[in-house]
């Protein structure tokens, strides 16, 4: 379903736009999220709707049949460190997640409900893993969802067209930055 409207109480929330995954992915789709993301944070907080920014600290406590790629060697201590050009403010929420999903054992649903927010605006990486689990969540908590589908990324192309074509029309509604920016202009 396309966008309708834009909530009076609605926020951003961006996923896992951290250092050591962007980079992992360095090229043209993943540099176009971040762009994306970016617009949408400062038209946000230009109208004083909340920006809440979503990283990854590492997975679930006693998972093992996941295993990271790479050499087995230590993250860079600034991996899970949001991208610069997110330009964080002090007025930001940070949330921190070990799952999937940003609701999952976060404060995510109570940080939400105290703000008063109704509906949510998702970007972020990887579109099937991270963002859909968290469109899933966030439609499960009744948050009117929003899926902004050009600032969003996964590194596997098939993965992202089926979670924008089949996955995100059955849990809320998806736009393009511009569409999302739009509403909020002509609403606030």
């Amino acid at each position: 379903m396309t966008l309708t409207t834009i909530d009076p109480s609605s926020a951003l929330v961006v996923i896992d736009l951290q250092k050591g995954i962007v980079s992992a992915q360095a090229g043209k789709p993943v540099t176009t999220a971040v762009e994306q993301a970016t617009r949408l944070a400062a038209a946000f907080r230009r109208h004083g709707l909340p920006v809440v920014l979503v990283n990854v600290t590492g997975r679930a406590p006693g998972r093992t049949e996941t295993v990271r790629s790479g050499n087995g060697s230590v993250p860079p201590s600034d991996w899970a460190d949001l991208v610069d050009e997110l330009d964080v403010r002090p007025t930001d929420h940070l949330i921190s997640k070990r799952r999937r999903s940003a609701f999952h054992d976060t404060g995510l649903d109570t940080l939400l409900r105290d703000l008063g927010v109704t509906q949510t605006v998702l970007a972020g990486i990887s579109t099937s893993s991270g963002v859909e689990s968290t469109a899933r969540s966030a439609s499960d908590h009744g948050y009117h969802v929003v899926l902004a589908t050009d600032a969003m990324y996964d590194p596997d192309a098939d993965s992202h067209r089926h979670s924008v074509e089949r996955v995100f029309p059955k849990l809320g509604e998806t736009a393009t930055t511009d569409e999302v920016i739009k509403m909020i202009e002509a609403t606030r």
